[in-house]
């Protein structure tokens, strides 16, 4: 179920990027959204790995093909001119949603809960966001063993990998500032109470 997300959904996910910024204008795209995604990035919500891919030194290029899922989803959502689902990018679509925002929604929602993941919505989210073919991809994952030689999705694998790994260690340093603020206002209930509804999303 997981390749879905990790081996697929970032090529699905891409296909959709590439239509609204194109690899030819991607440069020029970026450099003219500059000071929102200073904005993104003072909020934390772009991190330096990400901006480095965003504005590499020259004379390399920005590459949709390096960026991972949620720089492309944080993107889409910040710069492109697409509707934004109704209940937002946090939680899941209705079912009857089938807009490319709320395919994206979906993508990003599972990958938040890959242990309760529903194969067919996920499924059926990358086929409209990447197409048929990836769609007939998704179905023939339900029913072999994926070849460990295709090495585009075996490389999505690995950039998914990383992209947890970073935002596991984001948590790690959000959790740390959060439990020294709050060693800084007692009482200790009210510390408990803080944590208890602290949340945090991709």
């Amino acid at each position: 179920m997981g390749l879905l997300l990790t081996g697929i959904s970032p090529r699905a996910t891409r296909v959709l990027f590439d239509s609204e910024f194109h690899p030819s204008c991607l440069d020029a795209s970026l450099k003219k959204e500059t000071k929102k995604l200073r904005d993104l990035q003072d909020k934390k919500t772009i991190n330096k790995r990400q901006w480095d891919l965003l504005f590499p030194r020259k004379p390399g290029v920005p590459d949709s093909n390096n960026f991972d899922v949620t720089l492309m989803i944080t993107l889409l959502r910040n710069l492109a001119n697409l509707s934004e689902p109704q209940k937002g990018y946090e939680q899941l679509p209705s079912p009857t949603e089938t807009t490319p925002a709320s395919d994206l929604a979906r993508i990003k929602y599972y990958r938040n809960k890959l242990a309760h993941l529903n194969n067919s919505t996920i499924d059926n989210a990358i086929g409209r966001l990447g197409g048929p073919l990836m769609k007939q991809e998704c179905d023939q994952l339900k029913t072999k063993i994926i070849d460990q030689t295709n090495k585009e999705i075996i490389l999505e694998i690995k950039r998914s990998q990383n992209e947890i790994a970073e935002l596991k260690h984001s948590l790690k340093t959000t959790k740390e500032e959060l439990l020294t603020r709050i060693d800084e206002v007692p009482p200790k209930h009210i510390q408990g109470n803080l944590l208890c509804t602290y949340k945090f999303y991709i």
